[in-house]
């Protein structure tokens, strides 16, 4: 049986790329697929595959940045399909800079998108969800956010896509934190894949093959989604996985590192030597992307 047979699915950004392959991997694993663009002819096509292969689908282009509009999503959803399941936060924008090139208008157009896109949608659906399970029933609910390699190490010329993606990783353990008493699951993913924004920066490193496994393929990344958007997955939450190709490794969060303890007010005379002992004991952090 197919594992989201009727689970109801809001995907955001799901026009093309990931978001397409998602939406066509849920569709054929039985899910009932609200297929959000801010590209409604590319939401429309999406919709229309995956309707031509027998599934059910429901077009909307609703902008997910605004919070009424974000809820006019979660209802529709639950309205034409009778229930929601699943939010799986996708969309996404680039405004690359260097930082002291950096505008304004940049950074807030890519806040705007993906860290408060993904807060909209998802608080709308946790107060959905969270009504019913107090109302009794037994909620199997999924948030799953999209995080970025950026987010997690930085990434040179992108610190507003960085931070914003670091806030969503952030955002992602406190969502499993507090919501899993309501039966809600919140997971992330920092993918990489072929989409159109990678394929700006990274055209000849994603291009496709000519033959051979295609690593750099968007749907390679879907079946982890499609798991995590299933009721299999209720055991799983508060977790970042990062997706290249075949490969699949959860990334390892924000602990507390060596220590030191004087047991009394450091002198700032002090503080030098202690913090090398420090350095050279904790582990090394990965490298800034194109440091």
């Amino acid at each position: 049986m197919p594992i989201c047979k009727d689970r109801v699915v809001i995907i955001t950004g799901a026009g093309g790329g990931l978001g397409k392959a998602y939406a066509l991997a849920f569709a054929a694993e039985g899910a009932k697929v609200l297929v959000n663009d801010i590209n409604r002819e590319a939401a429309a096509a999406v919709v229309a595959e995956i309707q031509g292969q027998g599934g059910a689908a429901l077009a909307n282009s609703q902008d997910i940045t605004n919070y009424e509009a974000a809820g006019e999503i979660v209802r529709a959803a639950i309205e034409h399909f009778g229930d929601l399941h699943v939010v799986l936060n996708n969309a996404g924008i680039c405004r690359d800079r260097m930082f002291a090139s950096l505008s304004e208008a940049d950074w807030d157009a890519v806040m705007a998108v993906h860290l408060k896109g993904h807060f909209c949608i998802a608080s709308h659906a946790v107060k959905y969800w969270r009504e019913q399970a107090k109302g009794g029933a037994q909620v199997r609910a999924r948030i799953i956010n999209t995080s970025s390699g950026a987010g997690l190490q930085g990434s040179i010329g992108q610190s507003n896509y960085a931070a914003a993606k670091g806030g969503i990783a952030a955002l992602t353990l406190v969502q499993a934190a507090e919501l899993a008493r309501y039966g809600i699951t919140a997971n992330a993913l920092a993918p990489a894949a072929r989409t159109g924004m990678t394929e700006q920066v990274f055209a000849e490193v994603m291009q496709k093959p000519q033959e051979g496994f295609d690593y750099f393929a968007p749907e390679n990344v879907a079946p982890l989604l499609v798991w995590l958007g299933s009721e299999q997955s209720q055991h799983v939450s508060g977790r970042l996985f990062e997706v290249e190709g075949g490969r699949l490794s959860i990334a390892d969060g924000w602990r507390k590192g060596p220590e030191r303890d004087k047991g009394g007010r450091w002198l700032p005379a002090e503080v030098g030597e202690a913090v090398a002992q420090l350095i050279a004991e904790a582990v090394p952090a990965q490298k800034v992307y194109g440091s």
